[in-house]
């Protein structure tokens, strides 16, 4: 499995995001469960959508060393910066058709979003985004760009993509120990899958999400340990 396989082998645990959070108490929430990151979606077409006073009320409430995303769609350069600077995002996350010129620009590491069109060349896509600090893959949809709430073959993830690998898609607290089994990601990003309506989390997903999450990865350390 190459360069993919040696660079999970040394993680202890996967990481989990959190994203669409649009409540204070939905942050504070993934936060007391663990989460590594929570996103904050800066698209005015989703459900999710923040602006940019609740974005700054919840990155408040993050502590140092979880990551506040902000997720951006075919955005005007001039939006990001204005976000980045006014809320303090410490990453960027590209979920639209930007190219790296545009993703690199903004003095933030990032990552880029492929959407899993049927017969893409995944390997030469992910090589447009040298700079990305990971990659997410997500399902591809012809209307939407995330928040499908559907998975895709996971089979199709490459092998050897030198980047850490995100999964998303479609992702729930009852699929998401096998999606770990079966990917081994560097991380994984969950919205939809933890929610009661439409950018409104429940505490008790995201505490069954998470740990479920965790407790795959260390099921994984086992089996390894025991070769």
């Amino acid at each position: 499995m190459g360069n993919r396989i040696a660079l999970r082998a040394t993680l202890n645990s996967v990481r989990v995001k959190i994203c669409g959070i649009t409540r204070v108490e939905d942050a504070q929430a993934a936060l007391a469960y663990g989460a590594d990151a929570i996103g904050l979606v800066f698209y005015d077409k989703s459900p999710r959508f923040v602006d940019i006073g609740t974005a700054q009320a919840i990155a408040r409430v993050v502590g140092p060393f979880v990551s506040v995303v902000g997720l951006f769609v075919n955005a005007s350069p001039a939006e990001v910066q204005v976000t980045v600077s006014r809320v303090g995002l410490d990453l960027l996350q590209f979920h639209g058709d930007e190219d790296e010129l545009f993703c690199r620009q903004f003095d933030r590491p990032y990552i880029k979003a492929i959407r899993m069109l049927p017969g893409l060349d995944i390997e030469a896509e992910a090589k447009h985004f040298a700079c990305a600090r990971g990659l997410l893959f997500d399902s591809w949809s012809e209307s939407k760009y995330g928040g499908t709430g559907e998975t895709f073959d996971w089979h199709r993830l490459p092998d050897n993509i030198e980047k850490p690998l995100i999964l998303a898609g479609g992702l729930t607290p009852d699929n998401i120990e096998k999606a770990v089994l079966e990917t081994k990601p560097y991380a994984v990003d969950v919205s939809g899958g933890v929610e009661v309506a439409p950018g409104i989390k429940s505490a008790a997903l995201i505490d069954r999400f998470i740990r479920r999450a965790k407790n795959a990865q260390n099921h994984t350390r086992s089996q390894e340990r025991s070769l």
